[in-house]
C-alpha cells in the first residue's frame, strides 16, 4: 500500500527561517546517521520517516557516509524515495554532505574539488535525486585551500545540483572565511551545521555561533542530545551499555561516561520533571532558545524516541531562573567538543 501524507502534517511543527534566508525549516528535523544503515529494513525505515513527515518534519539529513556501511543510509532513503516518498518531493528539503572518509584511497575523503563534487555526484545516485536541498563541507579540511573546497560547493551550486550550500563543523575563523569565499563567487553561504547540546557548547565559547549571526548564516545543530547521554538512558542502565551506542562503540565510547557527566545528566532530568518535560524535551528545547538556532537535528532509532522527541515543540520558552539553574546542574557535565580534524 503506496503512503498517503496526512492532511494535517503542516498543524503543529513551528517553522524557522534560516538565518537571513527566506528558505524555512522545521524546528526539529531528522537525520539518518546511524540508525538507517544495513540493519534497517524498509518497513521499519517507512514508518519512522513517514510519522515524521506527518507530523511537519519536512527536513531529512544524510551525507555520503551515513550508514552503516557508508551510503546505506542513502540507498535506503532513496528507496523509500522512489515508493513512497516521491510525490512529496517539492514539500521536503534533503541535504547531503561530504568530507569525511567514504571510499579507499587519497580521494575518498576531505575536501578536495575532486573529493567534493564526485562524492556528491554519488549521493544523487544513490538517493535517486536530481538534486539535493543543500550540499554541506562535512568537515574543514586544513590541508586543501578553503578556496578549492568552496569552488566545489560553488560548482553544484551553479549546476543546480544543490539548491544551498553550507558548511559543517566549521570553527569560527573558517566559518568567516568560507563565508567570505563564497560571497566572493557569488555564492551564499546558507547553514553551519556544528554540534551543540547543554553539555558541549564550543559553538558559544569560540565565537561560531557569533560569526553565523552577524553573517545571516542559519545554525541547524546535531547532537543536540550529546549522542544519546542526554535522553538519561545512560543513567538508567546503571552501567550495562548492552544495546546502546556506548556498547557499540562506534561513536560515543563508554569511557566518555564519567560520573561527573552522568550526575550532570541527573540533575538536568529533575529540571525536565519540574518543566513537566521529559529530559530529551527540555535538551532540544534548551538548543533552540537561541534564535540563530533554525533546527534542532536529532537521530532516533525508534518510533518512540521520535514521538518523544517531536514533543519538544509543545514547550519551548524557559524564563531566567530556568536557565541559570540549567547552567549550574550542567557545570561539572561540560565537555570540549571542539571539532579537530
Amino acid at each position: 500500500m503506496t503512503y498517503l501524507a496526512s492532511d494535517a502534517r503542516y498543524s503543529a511543527m513551528p517553522y524557522r527561517r534560516t538565518g537571513r534566508f527566506g528558505l524555512k525549516l522545521p524546528a526539529i528535523s531528522l537525520g539518518l546517521w546511524q540508525n538507517f544503515g544495513g540493519t534497517r529494513d524498509y518497513p521499519g525505515a517507512l514508518e519512522i520517516l513517514s510519522y515524521a513527515f506527518d507530523k511537519g518534519v519536512t527536513h531529512f539529513d544524510l551525507a555520503n557516509n551515513y550508514g552503516p556501511p557508508p551510503g546505506a543510509a542513502e540507498e535506503l532513503f532513496g528507496d523509500v524515495m522512489a515508493r513512497d516518498f516521491r510525490p512529496y518531493r517539492d514539500e521536503m528539503v534533503i541535504s547531503s554532505k561530504a568530507g569525511w572518509d567514504m571510499w579507499p584511497g587519497p580521494y575518498g575523503e576531505r575536501g578536495t574539488r575532486k573529493h567534493v563534487i564526485a562524492s556528491a555526484e554519488q549521493s544523487l545516485k544513490r538517493m535517486g535525486l536530481d538534486y539535493v536541498d543543500i550540499f554541506y563541507s562535512h568537515r574543514y579540511d586544513p590541508y586543501t585551500p578553503l578556496e578549492e573546497t568552496m569552488s566545489a560547493l560553488e560548482t553544484l551550486y551553479l549546476q543546480g545540483k544543490a539548491l544551498y550550500v553550507g558548511i559543517s563543523s566549521y570553527p569560527a575563523d573558517e566559518t568567516r572565511a568560507a563565508h567570505r569565499i563564497l560571497k566572493e563567487m557569488g555564492v551564499p553561504c546558507f547553514i553551519h551545521q556544528p554540534s551543540y547540546s547543554i553539555l558541549n557548547r564550543w559553538i558559544e565559547d569560540d565565537g561560531t555561533i557569533d560569526a553565523c549571526r552577524e553573517l545571516g548564516i542559519g545554525v541547524i545543530a546535531f547532537s543536540p542530545l550529546q549522542q544519546g547521554i542526554l535522553s538519561g538512558k545512560y543513567n538508567a542502565l546503571q552501567g550495562q551499555i548492552t544495546g546502546t551506542r556506548a556498547s557499540e562503540n562506534y561513536s560515543l565510547s563508554a569511557d566518555r561516561l564519567e560520573p561527573r557527566l552522568l550526575d550532570a545528566v541527573q540533575q538536568l532530568g529533575v529540571l525536565a520533571q519540574a518543566r513537566g518535560q521529559t529530559l530529551v524535551q527540555l535538551a532540544l528545547a534548551w538548543v533552540l532558545r537561541r534564535p540563530e538556532v533554525t533546527s534542532a537535528l536529532i537521530g532516533v532509532r525508534t518510533l518512540e524516541q521520535l514521538k518523544d522527541c517531536l514533543g519538544a515543540v509543545d514547550k519551548l520558552g524557559f524564563d531566567e531562573a530556568e536557565l541559570a539553574a540549567i547552567d549550574r546542574a550542567a557545570a561539572g557535565g561540560l565537555t570540549d567538543q571542539k571539532p579537530r580534524w
